[in-house]
């Protein structure tokens, strides 16, 4: 009886709790991506950056979303108040709702939809409302050109990453999401050995999707003060922050899903790296051990108390992975190790793609506007089309004679299209070099 009650509700109670727990966690994981940030800008500038709150500043996050929910929240007295109000909303849960389609591993998915890709573009895409909406009904010139800029900028970019998963929508011969991790299971390859063109334009693309620097030109302090979130204080400017967060969490997801296998560890198919099964348990293991470590070094006791409640969480995640690991097979526990497993490879692979993003913002100099608009209409969106091209050419080419290809290797075909698309790359990058600048005008100066 409970068997069947449960089979019943599962296709309804199973998603709720996934969206419950994105809902729950996101806030706090974007908190601490942002603190990964402050730290990794600090360490690259050689110093410490936040230390206060917390040990080696671990309860930061916590400490700037209490002071953001009880700052003053101020709305200018001539914006249009209704619009500026729901601008934020707006962008967070286009976010939010864009994860709906993703799976965080084999088993944790709100909705498996057969065209989940295109759900996922399409609904990303309205957060750009948000920031135009805020922009407009703040009634400031610094909000409404960060607005304008954020639009022209979303529209030049989104062509190439488009045109960019279109390269692994042609390689899977899917818009399942799930799809997409399955058939690269299948072909014992991940498509960024298959289209690593393809990823290099999604990943410019997704930076300036984003507004992170060095395409962070809808918000730049130097020239803007804040962009579209200059009359935005508190908990509605806390809500601009989430929305950009989560929508870096999901590029980088797409990107893993696209591009890296999805939740599948390094060459699953290879029972020589089988002992990679172990890495996960072992690394919780790790950092448990640096925190007990560094527990008994901290000058004040609740420091030494985070530490050591740090280091039981990770043990306990060890456990966690550990027990399906070395369950017997057939059990409920082994069973378990594909979801388990599944999710630590898979939010590994978006934190690499997460550190990329701020490696990127802290060496890079931000470009001009000008100089942003030539490289998405001049550069990406023509590579982009050659590279859909060249995907095309190279599944032919793969292809065997019974199926109507030429039997050729794969490795030859993809080493053979990626040099075409890296030759006319190098054309346009040359071509662009001398092209002469348009002349100067009284208003564009």
């Amino acid at each position: 009886m409970l068997q069947e009650l449960y089979e019943f509700f599962k296709p309804h109670l199973l998603p709720l709790l996934y969206a419950a727990v994105i809902v729950l966690v996101l806030p706090l994981l974007a908190g601490y991506v942002v603190l990964l940030e402050r730290k990794v800008m600090a360490d690259m500038q050689a110093r410490l950056g936040p230390m206060r709150v917390g040990p080696h500043g671990l309860l930061q996050p916590i400490a700037d979303a209490l002071k953001l929910l009880i700052k003053e929240d101020i709305i200018p007295e001539s914006s249009d108040k209704w619009i500026f109000w729901m601008a934020p909303l707006l962008s967070v849960t286009a976010g939010m709702l864009a994860m709906a389609a993703l799976p965080f591993g084999p088993v944790f998915q709100i909705a498996e939809l057969n065209v989940g890709l295109l759900f996922i573009l399409g609904i990303s895409s309205m957060g750009i409302f948000g920031i135009v909406l805020g922009g407009w009904a703040s009634n400031s010139h610094y909000s409404l050109l960060g607005a304008m800029r954020s639009s022209a900028q979303l529209v030049s970019y989104e062509t190439a990453a488009g045109m960019a998963v279109v390269s692994a929508v042609i390689l899977g011969g899917t818009l399942s999401t799930r799809g997409l991790v399955e058939i690269q299971a299948q072909k014992h390859v991940w498509f960024f050995f298959l289209a690593p063109i393809g990823f290099f334009l999604y990943l410019v693309a997704s930076i300036a999707e984003t507004n992170r620097a060095p395409f962070d030109m809808p918000e730049a302090e130097s020239e803007l003060v804040a962009g579209y979130m200059t009359e935005y204080s508190g908990f509605r400017w806390a809500l601009y922050f989430l929305a950009e967060y989560t929508n870096m969490i999901v590029v980088a997801s797409l990107a893993t899903i696209l591009f890296f296998g999805g939740w599948l560890r390094p060459f699953p198919n290879v029972h020589a790296l089988n002992f990679l099964d172990y890495l996960p348990m072992l690394l919780m293991l790790l950092v448990a051990g640096y925190s007990l470590y560094r527990a008994p070094k901290q000058p004040v006791a609740i420091q030494k108390m985070v530490m050591a409640a740090v280091a039981g969480l990770c043990f306990l995640l060890a456990v966690a992975l550990a027990l399906p690991q070395f369950a017997p097979a057939g059990t409920l526990l082994a069973s378990m190790k594909p979801g388990l497993h599944g999710a630590f490879w898979f939010l590994l692979k978006v934190g690499i793609y997460l550190y990329t993003f701020l490696w990127l913002r802290f060496t890079l100099p931000r470009y001009r506007f000008d100089q942003l608009m030539k490289l998405g209409w001049h550069f990406l969106i023509p590579v982009s089309i050659v590279n859909v091209f060249g995907v095309g050419i190279t599944v032919y080419l793969s292809r065997s004679t019974d199926e109507g290809g030429m039997g050729w290797s794969v490795a030859a075909a993809v080493a053979l299209t990626s040099v075409v698309t890296l030759l006319a790359a190098a054309w346009l990058a040359k071509k662009g070099e001398h092209e002469p600048a348009p002349p100067a005008t009284p208003e564009s100066v």
